[in-house]
């Protein structure tokens, strides 16, 4: 039908549309932008109509199997990091500074002999002592070569290292010429003892000075570098060990929830008591997250005892023994070069201080401190009125046999304080001869024998220590050796395939 208007015909189509005034038609759909979708997927996961039993099933079943690799890399990481930083510490960083403490006390004791052989000069009452201070000599010296080796080897990595290795090869032959210069001299000399010549004086001078201000500071330098390793390694291993631990009690937690959960969604939509490959994997993480956290205990401990209970000590009583033999020497170069007697006195009360120091001492009052802290120790063994490398020990008792092995370190270095006093008042007195046999001397009493039962007692004490700290480490490898590795990746694959064995049959019933 048609109607005329203003002498035009228009269809009923366009009166419906309103003509050409009216809206315009609507164009193509706008996609919705990525968060709307994201709502929308969120809403529809979220909704307890899209969780079907066969996709609860799924889920959780991926759940529990990320659950369970991410327990295994866990405690693969927690513990390989702990093996790594206990070989750090216990086979490469602690030998290295025991062996540049071992290095450091060779060419102490080198220098001490070299030293005695002037002081024995040509006098044939000192003959059998000459032969056996050369011996030892050689024998230092043959012992220092070993030391630089080992500590060259050890120190490849580190540069700082390298270059105080470096400086102690490039000097050690220096120092061995000049001390051979001195032998040669005084030999020629025939001196008196006690009385080198001056020539003999001199190339000695040097060759102690070379060693004291360039060979021992380098050699300490490896050592404090070493232990700078050992302590920022321990310092991180036990943060790591801490947070470890948490780490593998809470992701060990999620698995057995994860598991608890799959079962307990198979029991309620498929009416079953319980799963057998289920409840096996179950056990079989509960048993692994026991055990983790178990090793990481033990591998602490073990840690602590290695480090601040065995290796501390060793190290301060390795550092203590060094100087305790450079402290020797300066007795002898005290009564060899009168023209520097005031120095190598204050060098001596500065290594005795090292060993056990008190505040506000002189070289006359040292001896009676040292009496007066050893009675009041004797009475009370808790009681250590003194720091020094000495002092560190005895504050850190903590093995059988340590407590006695330590108090005779006290008691030796107690006498050997008091002959050295006896020493140096016959000096004073000018009675030179019977001072240098006092000094020399091996029989008991006299002041080379005290030293070695000295010796004798810190080298029991560090071999307590030693055995201890050994002890530990070897715990340490045994518990996270190869052996433990592959039975944590076998046992993780097993729950693995359990895991998808026990739900395998429930999803098989949707195909």
């Amino acid at each position: 039908m048609t109607t005329s208007t203003a002498g035009r015909a228009t269809t009923s189509e366009e009166e419906t549309d309103g003509g050409d005034d009216g809206p315009a038609p609507a164009g193509p759909g706008i996609p919705p932008g990525p968060l709307a979708r994201f709502g929308r997927g969120f809403r529809t996961v979220g909704s307890r109509s899209y969780w079907t039993t066969p996709r609860l099933v799924r889920g959780l079943t991926a759940l529990s199997l990320a659950a369970l690799i991410g327990l295994g890399a866990t405690a693969t990481a927690v513990l390989g990091g702990a093996r790594d930083g206990t070989d750090t510490i216990g086979h490469q960083a602690a030998p290295q500074a025991t062996r540049a403490a071992d290095l450091y006390f060779a060419l102490s004791d080198m220098d001490a002999q070299a030293a005695n052989l002037l002081l024995v000069g040509d006098d044939q009452d000192y003959a059998t002592l000459r032969k056996q201070t050369l011996d030892t000599y050689e024998q230092r010296r043959n012992q220092a070569d070993d030391d630089l080796q080992r500590a060259a080897q050890s120190a490849a990595g580190d540069p700082s290292g390298q270059r105080a290795v470096q400086l102690v090869l490039g000097r050690l032959g220096s120092y061995e010429a000049l001390v051979a210069r001195a032998q040669l001299l005084e030999e020629q000399a025939k001196a008196p003892a006690g009385q080198p010549s001056p020539a003999a004086l001199d190339a000695y001078r040097q060759a102690s000075d070379l060693l004291r201000s360039q060979l021992l500071p380098a050699a300490d330098q490896v050592t404090a570098a070493n232990e700078a390793t050992v302590d920022h390694v321990y310092a991180q291993q036990r943060g790591a060990l801490d947070s470890g631990w948490w780490w593998l009690f809470v992701v060990g937690l999620l698995a057995l929830a994860a598991l608890f959960g799959l079962q307990r969604a198979l029991a309620v939509r498929y009416r079953r008591v319980i799963n057998p490959a289920l409840a096996a994997v179950t056990l079989l993480t509960g048993v692994v997250l026991v055990t983790g956290l178990t090793l990481v205990g033990r591998t602490e401990d073990h840690l602590v005892t290695a480090k601040s209970n065995a290796y501390d000590s060793v190290i301060a009583l390795s550092r203590a023994r060094a100087v305790a033999y450079d402290m020797n020497a300066d007795e002898s170069r005290y009564l060899i070069d009168p023209g520097r007697a005031a120095v190598w006195e204050q060098a001596y009360l500065d290594q005795s201080q090292a060993i056990a120091h008190f505040d506000g001492v002189t070289l006359s009052s040292y001896r009676t401190r040292v009496q007066d802290a050893a009675d009041r120790h004797r009475a009370d063994d808790s009681v250590v009125p003194f720091g020094g490398f000495l002092g560190s020990e005895l504050h850190n008792i903590t093995f059988p046999g340590e407590q006695d092995a330590a108090d005779r370190v006290l008691g030796a270095f107690q006498e050997y304080q008091a002959i050295d006093h006896r020493m140096r008042d016959l000096r004073a007195a000018g009675q030179l001869k019977d001072a240098i046999t006092l000094n020399t001397g091996l029989a008991k009493g006299q002041s080379n024998y005290q030293f070695e039962q000295l010796s004798t007692a810190m080298g029991d004490t560090i071999t307590v220590n030693q055995t201890a700290m050994d002890s530990a480490l070897a715990a340490t490898d045994g518990d996270l050796d190869g052996t433990t590795a592959a039975l944590g990746g076998v046992v993780l694959l097993v729950a693995l395939g359990l895991t998808a064995l026990g739900v395998r049959p429930r999803l098989r019933e949707y195909r």
